[in-house]
């Protein structure tokens, strides 16, 4: 399986592509919301993990 690695031209041909599709003043709120949608997630895999926790915790008590 090949990894994905990108390069500084590639990286910079990203965020030229970006600025001209979304324009200046609207990155900072697409950037919001990516940061909410993870941080969203990021809970939901804590709380999965944590209600496996507590039913483990639950079995071994009976």
């Amino acid at each position: 399986m090949k990894l994905l690695f990108l390069g500084t031209w590639e990286i910079i041909l990203i965020v030229l592509v970006v600025l001209l599709l979304f324009g200046g003043k609207k990155i900072p709120e697409l950037m919001k919301g990516l940061g909410k949608g993870v941080k969203s997630f990021k809970d939901g895999v804590n709380g999965v993990s944590g209600d496996e926790k507590k039913d483990e915790t639950k079995t071994e008590d009976k």
